[in-house]
């Protein structure tokens, strides 16, 4: 297969590997970008890449939370520009609003009734497309709930209030203080849109993913030398760096490094003076895993000028 510029150039930005490891990479893996990285990886030259794309859409995600419940959407506009206009916001505040009471999928959100008309929240996104002049999608929308205690809810850098380019929703169970319990979830939030883990705890992890973690740690421990008794230690041993680093409740909790995040909930059970069950929580960042096509913007305006 023949290995192209772009390729290298893809793989360079995976894996911050340098050029020419990166075109003997995927040589080594007939052009498979994913064999590349982790072939890099075995040979110490990458670290692991993460499976979201570049960020490469615009638009908001906004949350709405009611106590037990919180629901998080994100709604897609071509440019940035559109995210500040103050139409789009309230398009985006109101889904958001509307999601609390859906069960189902995106599309039983875009079917669902829009607050005082008579059209259907997708139907108003067609609407608002023709007044602002430019595409619009609702691409996903997730919900949390819980029989007792609070689903709090973090916007990063808001654009305004309840909407930004990262939304997170954190549900914690318990019979203590909702006011408390609200402190502590907004913190798990904003560790969380931090760290961006990729489950709650080892049991939620993609067994998929773990198996690929687990495949590279062998071939670099066996690299090693070492007989296959140790290699296998020194794969267990770096699995549990792996948990400690994906998963929410091994994480070292950013407001308190000293615990992690499942310490951190236990001190606060304590104080609340009643069990937390940290229950689960949701992540969006805004365009995560959406490729946009690059352009040269300064070939296009030759273009445009007839050079």
């Amino acid at each position: 297969m023949s290995i192209t510029a772009a390729m290298v150039k893809e793989l360079r930005e995976k894996s911050g590997a340098g050029m020419m490891d990166c075109k003997a990479a995927l040589k080594e893996t007939d052009g498979d970008m994913d064999a590349a990285v982790d072939w890099l990886r075995t040979k110490g030259l990458a670290k692991a890449a993460k499976k979201a794309g570049r960020v490469a859409a615009d638009g908001l995600v906004g949350v709405a939370a009611a106590g037990t419940k919180a629901a998080v959407v994100e709604v897609n506009s071509e440019t940035d520009f559109v995210a500040r206009n103050e139409g789009f916001q309230k398009l985006v505040g109101d889904i958001a609003s509307v999601a609390l009471d859906v069960d189902g999928d995106v599309d039983a959100l875009a079917a669902a009734s829009y607050p005082g008309s008579d059209k259907t929240v997708d139907e108003e996104i067609k609407e608002a497309v023709g007044t602002i002049g430019e595409n619009m999608t609702l691409r996903r929308f997730a919900k949390l709930s819980v029989n007792e205690g609070v689903v709090a809810s973090y916007i990063h850098n808001a654009t305004v209030d309840g909407m930004g380019k990262i939304g997170v929703l954190v549900a914690l169970e318990s019979a203590g203080d909702a006011e408390k319990l609200n402190t502590l979830g907004r913190q798990i939030a904003m560790h969380v849109a931090a760290t961006s883990p990729l489950a709650l705890n080892v049991d939620e992890l993609d067994a998929a993913d773990v198996e690929r973690e687990r495949a590279v740690f062998v071939e670099q421990a066996r690299e090693s030398g070492k007989p296959d008794n140790i290699i296998e230690k020194m794969v267990e041993g770096r699995l549990r760096k792996f948990y400690e680093e994906v998963t929410l409740v091994k994480q070292s909790f950013v407001i308190n490094p000293d615990l992690s995040v499942e310490a951190a909930v236990e001190e606060a059970a304590k104080e609340i003076g009643s069990p937390i069950k940290l229950a689960g929580f949701v992540r969006f960042g805004l365009g995560e895993g959406i490729e946009k096509e690059e352009t040269d913007f300064a070939a296009e305006v030759a273009a445009a000028a007839g050079n």
